[in-house]
């Protein structure tokens, strides 16, 4: 049997009686449940445990629930405590279909809007095909972005699905990718790897396809009302390649270069330090529970954003809404929170100055006004 593999009668209560007394313990749909009283803090029960479990092939977690008469399921009053363990599991099994799905359907919806940048005529159908270098170009940069998370929660054995890609009939074709993470955090050095793994290795997918697109021929400029801005890392790529952003005569770069903006967007976006973001996960493992700090700014920094570009730049409707949106969705995340590690060991100095790096990589991606919509 794999050491990871999960031993179907769980940790006798005698493995940790002197932090948990059980009182009775059942076995739902593979998990295990004890119910019974803790001895010790929640926090110092879970760190402690954790081990014991993970031992055994489980994740563990505290909670309460309501009591219930055992005969009727009537609620009775009161809540009990209850330590839920579920079966571990790093590996793949079976056919992860619904991954595939969805996939499917963002190659579907990548290939429709790259058709439309490179103006080609979907009334025949087969002029879908036309837009495959920027619907490859898009998929590469989320995908490696996901793939980078999961290969860091297989190395740290956090468990964690498959990139899910979300479809979309938008001008992008799709809302990213996501992937599930249903382990627990260790500790901090793995919160921190896992999650700078992700926007790194997208960023170097992003830079090879910019780059890519930079040397690939200019399109006729398409009938979409739209005006993307380039934020500097783009303009930094395209002065080491001596490439030019603009053409003469109606001409715009290839939509391969779009697909770059779009991973250099979703790059600044993960990044911004709150909540369940990349950069929410990156602050939680530097700066520890000082995060919560960092957190409560980051609203008020997005909204001072919007007044400043409706007040001082009368930027657009567009460009303020986007702002104020995003600062709405950081109120929720930093509510949520990052993840939570078991243990609260600092950082070493190398992952620090990463980190540092990395937010560094992340403002080269920023550009206050990212796209402007083209009135008739």
């Amino acid at each position: 049997m794999d050491d990871s593999e999960p031993r179907a009668e769980g940790p006798p209560p005698e493995a940790f009686a002197g932090l948990f007394r059980v009182a009775e313990v059942t076995v739902d749909d593979g998990q295990l449940r004890y119910y019974g009283e803790p001895l010790v803090s929640g926090e110092r029960l879970e760190r402690r445990l954790w081990p014991v479990f993970r031992d055994w092939g489980y994740e563990v977690r505290l909670t309460n629930e309501p009591r219930r008469d055992p005969l009727t399921g009537v609620e009775t009053g009161g809540r009990r405590y209850v330590l839920v363990a579920t079966p571990r599991s790093t590996g793949i099994d079976g056919v992860p279909w619904t991954n595939l799905l969805f996939a499917a359907l963002t190659v579907l919806s990548t290939l429709v809007a790259g058709s439309r940048w490179y103006g080609a005529d979907l009334s025949d159908p087969t002029n879908l095909l036309t837009g495959w270098p920027f619907a490859l170009a898009v998929l590469s940069v989320l995908g490696v972005h996901e793939l980078g998370h999961y290969a860091l929660s297989r190395y740290h054995g956090v468990d964690a699905s498959l990139p899910y890609f979300i479809p979309l009939p938008n001008v992008i074709g799709t809302m990213g990718a996501v992937i599930r993470m249903r382990g627990r955090m260790p500790d901090r050095k793995s919160l921190f790897d896992i999650g700078v793994a992700g926007p790194l290795a997208g960023l170097i997918a992003t830079c090879v396809v910019t780059v890519v697109g930079l040397y690939l021929d200019p399109v006729p400029e398409p009938a979409i009302p739209i005006t993307f801005n380039y934020p500097p890392l783009v303009q930094i790529l395209a002065d080491l390649t001596g490439q030019p952003l603009t053409y003469p005569g109606g001409d715009v770069v290839n939509p391969v270069v779009f697909a770059g903006w779009v991973g250099m967007f979703v790059t600044f976006l993960n990044l911004i330090p709150v909540g369940q973001l990349d950069g929410g996960h990156l602050v939680r493992a530097m700066v520890g529970k000082r995060h919560e700090t960092v957190g409560a700014l980051v609203p008020a920094a997005l909204f001072g954003l919007a007044a400043y570009l409706y007040y001082v730049r009368e930027a657009a409707f567009n460009a303020v809404f986007l702002w104020v949106l995003w600062g709405v969705f950081t109120l929720g995340f930093a509510y949520a929170g990052p993840a939570t590690p078991i243990y609260e060991d600092g950082l070493d100095a190398k992952r620090t100055a990463l980190g540092i790096v990395t937010f560094g990589l992340g403002a080269l991606c920023f550009t206050p006004v990212p796209f402007e919509l083209v009135m008739p």
